[in-house]
């Protein structure tokens, strides 16, 4: 089987981080991170206070700090919250000493038949971590089974079971890393060992579980000195997690645009895998990292309502609430020549493909239902249940795959971490605002050369880039002298012309040589008010 090529290419910008994953060349993953200190994480530990109980759901709301407060079920606090209870509590009444990690701990379980009004009380402080973040009007989801996570191994408090990842398919290899484990692990800790520490030597493995051990005595120090609701323990941020979760021999590239952030990465790939630090790379071109890479032009056409994927089939996305919906239709697609049955299945094994790559993309979780073009034999059907499972095996969320009903729907449940990724890809038109019309569109380089002359005479901005859509970036272009030549010599050499396919066609924005996006209009008010007090 051909080896997939992966590249990483992050986009970083004020208020937000891009990553796209690119499998050949195709996005296969989009993830958006905010920048700012509210965003939350999966993996983040907590101390919460319980804000109310709910004993007709058995389950507890937990206020951790957030607008809406965190939803813990009885069974989410997992079989050692004894053993976590008596410890958080014993640290919280005595700051001066630090209990230790007790073997019997682990030998307290929690009743799996038990109410949550028995173990939790309105007030009362527990740890908690965050295993979903909020979506729609839903608040994170938590649990009190904590867990550190590295690359190769999952460090797991209060209990002493270790466990290996099933992807592992050797028995010998399972064997090998499981006493390799057992016989380096401290008492009270179970591990949970990964998928990408097949292989892996006792020094590699030992070297992450101490680290992992420092992260955990880190933790409790936070938590023995907190005050209240408090972050005791950061999950490493989205790109580095991402990075530590998917990162393997395959991966080709590594492109940031931003130094920091390169330096950063580059530090962790050293740590992982020195072999491949020279794979990140610092992307300095005036053109936007998302267009350079085609990655703009694969969200807009895989975003949105209708998705075309193959000789004019398309699907349509529908998202609800509860569940999501996917229709395949064969469109104006040529007939086979074998018959609707053959063509039925031709379109719907192309579906199948883009359908495994949508999920991923979108990070759709929850129910999802697809409709695909009728089919009669029952081989058929199995043939595209079989060739979706191999499809959804690339998946890193856990999901399930349903067989086709008679009705040729299959169902396919996908874990939900996050909220789904949805980008509306149509474009409001920037000069009419949707009313249908606008000022001569001849005039609009005229237009660009009066905010030229404000930005350097007015704001004395004399270095800037002007973002514009490619086909007028390619009429400002073209010829000798050109329009943006004429500019340069009038205005000075500081000014940059750059195509974006982000933008709509009469659509501009203006960054500064930190790739800043200048507001205009904020300055000059700025600027007038200056002039008025002087």
């Amino acid at each position: 089987m051909k080896s997939v090529e992966n590249e990483l290419i992050i986009d970083v910008k004020a208020n937000e981080i891009s990553i796209a994953l690119l499998e050949d060349k195709r996005v296969v993953e989009l993830h958006k991170e905010t920048r700012q200190a509210t965003s939350y994480s999966v993996g983040d530990i907590y101390i919460g206070r319980v804000k109310k109980l709910m004993p007709g759901l058995n389950a507890a709301f937990i206020d951790v700090g957030y607008e809406k407060d965190a939803f813990l079920h009885y069974l989410d606090l997992g079989s050692h919250f004894q053993a976590l209870h008596s410890f958080s509590k014993q640290l919280l009444n005595n700051r001066k000493r630090i209990p230790e990690l007790e073997t019997n701990y682990s030998e307290i379980n929690l009743d799996k038949n038990g109410s949550i009004s028995d173990v939790l009380k309105v007030g009362q402080e527990i740890p908690v971590q965050i295993t979903k973040e909020p979506i729609s009007t839903k608040g994170p989801r938590l649990t009190s089974e904590l867990s550190i996570a590295g690359r190769y191994l999952v460090l797991i408090p209060f209990a002493e079971k270790v466990s290996v990842s099933q992807k592992i398919r050797s028995n010998e290899e399972k064997n090998r890393l499981k006493r390799l484990i057992q016989s380096i692990k401290p008492k009270g800790f179970g591990v949970i060992i990964r998928t990408v520490a097949e292989e892996k030597g006792a020094a590699e493995l030992d070297n992450e579980l101490k680290i992992l051990i420092k992260r955990w005595e880190e933790t409790v120090v936070k938590m023995q000195q907190s005050n209240g609701i408090a972050l005791v323990c950061e999950e490493i941020g989205r790109m580095v997690g991402i990075i530590r979760d998917i990162f393997n021999s395959s991966f080709e590239n590594i492109y940031i645009n931003e130094e920091n952030y390169c330096k950063e990465v580059k530090e962790y790939i050293k740590l992982i895998d020195p072999s491949k630090k020279e794979i990140v790379k610092l992307y300095k071109d005036d053109i936007p990292i998302f267009d350079k890479f085609d990655i703009t032009k694969q969200i807009k056409s895989s975003f949105g309502k209708i998705v075309a994927f193959k000789n004019g089939a398309y699907l349509i996305i529908e998202h609800t609430e509860a569940m999501h919906v996917i229709d395949v239709n064969s469109g104006n697609r040529a007939k086979l020549a074998d018959g609707q049955e053959a063509n039925a299945l031709a379109v719907n094994m192309a579906a199948a493909e883009e359908i495994a790559r949508q999920l991923r993309l979108r990070d759709m979780g929850g129910i999802i239902s697809i409709d695909f073009i009728d089919m009669l034999e029952g081989e058929h059907k199995n043939t595209l249940y079989e060739h979706m499972k191999s499809l959804m095996a690339h998946d890193r969320a856990k999901h399930n795959v349903l067989p086709l009903s008679k009705f040729c729907v299959m169902q396919i449940t996908r874990q939900r971490v996050r909220p789904v990724i949805d980008i509306d890809v149509e474009e409001t038109c920037p000069t009419c605002y949707g009313k249908g019309k606008m000022l001569p569109s001849i005039l609009f380089t005229d237009q660009l050369e009066e905010k030229i002359n404000t930005m350097i005479n007015q704001l004395g901005i004399k270095k800037f880039y002007l973002h514009i859509h490619p086909y007028v970036c390619a009429y400002i272009k073209q010829g000798f002298p050109s329009l943006e030549w004429k500019w340069k010599w009038k205005y000075g050499f500081g000014c940059n012309v750059v195509p974006s396919q982000q933008l709509g066609f009469l659509q501009f924005k203006f960054y500064n040589h930190k790739k800043e996006e200048i507001n205009m209009k904020a300055m000059l008010e700025e600027f007038e008010q200056q002039k008025n007090i002087k």
